[in-house]
């Protein structure tokens, strides 16, 4: 709808709708706002409700949008990795929260498993799912780790045969029998 209204050939019509659509988001943000002051009015046990609230995933991405979310980013980032660790320790994964700055998130991801090439970005898309679902409002993401290559495993030692020999330059480097080189 927002493509359709910008594209409209009257300017005067986009602003018109602009202002329009600010408006019902600034009422909203201050009905939403009063709602938790009076909540959160002493002797109710409000502050109880508010944090309810916000583990709510339909309450907290509007508590987010208005800037009003109980809890800030670096919590919800964190406990949003402490919800997904077990998918991760599953997938012989793990994450570890680097930095929370002016809400640009940088995440290590360890993926140990099993080198076949899509542990890594699995994972990474796992939490990545987890972080924006808990923190929609985080400014960046960075994950390091996630794109790095896995450890090689040569076919032979999957199937219990030694290794081939070393080859340099096309030539097999063998010690010949005699010990000589």
């Amino acid at each position: 709808m927002l493509g359709e209204i910008e594209s409209a050939a009257d300017p005067n019509l986009r602003t018109a709708v602009r202002e329009l659509v600010q408006l019902v988001m600034d009422l909203h943000g201050a009905g939403l706002e009063r709602m938790l002051e009076l909540i959160r009015a002493p002797g109710d046990g409000g502050d109880t409700l508010v944090q309810k609230l916000g583990r709510d995933e339909l309450v907290a991405s509007l508590l987010v949008l208005y800037g009003l979310h109980p809890l800030d980013v670096e919590t919800r980032v964190t406990q949003a990795l402490v919800k997904v660790s077990s998918r991760l320790r599953a997938h012989e994964g793990d994450v570890e929260l680097l930095s929370v700055r002016d809400g640009a998130v940088r995440l290590r991801l360890r993926a140990k498993g099993h080198g076949c090439g899509s542990t890594g970005p699995a994972l990474k898309e796992m939490v990545e799912d987890a972080v924006y679902r808990a923190a929609p409002d985080v400014a960046s993401l960075v994950i390091e780790g996630a794109d790095e290559k896995q450890g090689f495993v040569p076919l032979e030692m999957l199937r219990g045969r030694a290794p081939a020999p070393p080859v340099a330059h096309g030539l097999i480097l063998a010690a010949n029998e005699k010990g000589g080189p």
